[in-house]
């Protein structure tokens, strides 16, 4: 931070006014759905400034899940068996979920800006607003499940819990070792094979804390040298959120079904089909997003109508194959003419 600090009074100092530049950026831009490549030039604090954002950025992830999400957690069930709301317990609930919901929005952007590394990415105010949307519901949908059920069955809740947070912590182990590959020793120039190892449980073990409460927006791969996947990954994404409602789904029941009385004075099936709905909308508003408002959607091979169209189509294969007959014949008549 002093660094960053002293940075920023020396570039006011000489009033904008930077030495000699160290390289060119280059970067695409999509311009009215035409990509328009620009350059500019890279000084020495201007680059040691992003190295500090670009770290900035990613500790307030650390902060936002390793730290926020147990708080919020915990203030919740405490919430709930003692029905009481203090001030000061409303206000850390207030500012835990507003570092959970930054932390999952800079998650989008930095898969996107990941994922498309050879453009320069803008989101707007629309785009911004429908992921803190979308990322607001999930967050609290999910840990006011994981709350209830937790309250419900008590002490029996921690064996499904610890079970489901190491299932994601190993996941990515588990497809490192199915593959055969060797473990990378280029991530950085000056770590050891120690040091390589801590560095991958660490980000294994953030990549757990996020997708435990919301979906990640990345897929970790160890074998490679970028440590993620730069697809689109839309079998990842239908396979997290499909689970995750199931989870919810039976979470939600076993609650509705066994909760105790006491820790809320509303109707128990009111609850949980709110949180289910909640749970619902956020999705819709990840759909919209992808759909219509992601900066580089244009790029996609396939989009969210075209999964939900195929799905459509294999309902009727039969009526598809009749269809497709006539049509062969005919492209056979024309070409023989």
């Amino acid at each position: 931070c002093l660094e960053a600090m002293i940075k920023y009074l020396t570039l006011w100092k000489k009033e904008g006014q930077e030495e000699p530049y160290v390289s060119l950026t280059r970067k695409k831009m999509l311009i009215d759905g035409e990509e328009v490549l620009i350059e500019w030039e890279v000084g020495h604090s201007i680059r040691t400034l992003a190295t500090h954002r670009n770290a900035y950025k990613r500790m307030s992830q650390i902060q936002a899940f390793l730290g926020s999400v147990p708080q919020l957690t915990y203030q919740l069930y405490v919430t709930l068996i003692s029905s009481e709301v203090p001030l000061g317990r409303a206000v850390l609930m207030v500012f835990s979920l507003i570092s959970v919901t930054y932390g999952a929005t800079l998650c989008n952007m930095l898969a996107i800006q990941i994922k498309y590394d050879d453009y320069k990415i803008r989101l707007g105010p629309l785009e911004v607003l429908c992921i803190t949307i979308w990322r607001t519901l999930e967050i609290t949908s999910r840990l006011m499940i994981l709350v209830l059920f937790s309250a419900t069955l008590k002490m029996k809740a921690v064996p499904f819990i610890v079970l489901n947070f190491l299932i994601i912590l190993f996941e990515p182990w588990v497809k490192f070792w199915r593959s055969g590959a060797q473990m990378p020793n280029n991530i950085e120039k000056n770590f050891s094979r120690v040091g390589t190892l801590v560095v991958l449980i660490s980000i294994t073990v953030l990549y757990a804390g996020i997708n435990f409460s919301c979906w990640s927006a990345l897929q970790l791969r160890l074998a490679d040298r970028d440590l993620v996947d730069r697809g689109q990954n839309w079998g990842h994404m239908g396979l997290h959120y499909s689970v995750r409602l199931v989870e919810n789904v039976i979470m939600v029941l076993v609650f509705k079904f066994f909760g105790v009385k006491v820790l809320l004075n509303y109707c128990h099936s009111l609850i949980a089909l709110q949180l289910i709905i909640a749970y619902l909308i956020s999705i819709g508003f990840m759909l919209l997003f992808f759909q219509y408002l992601h900066p580089l959607r244009s790029l996609f091979t396939h989009n969210v109508v075209d999964y939900l169209h195929c799905v459509c189509c294999h309902r009727h294969p039969q009526a598809r194959v009749e269809n497709s007959e006539p049509s062969f014949e005919a492209e056979a008549r024309q070409s023989i003419v």
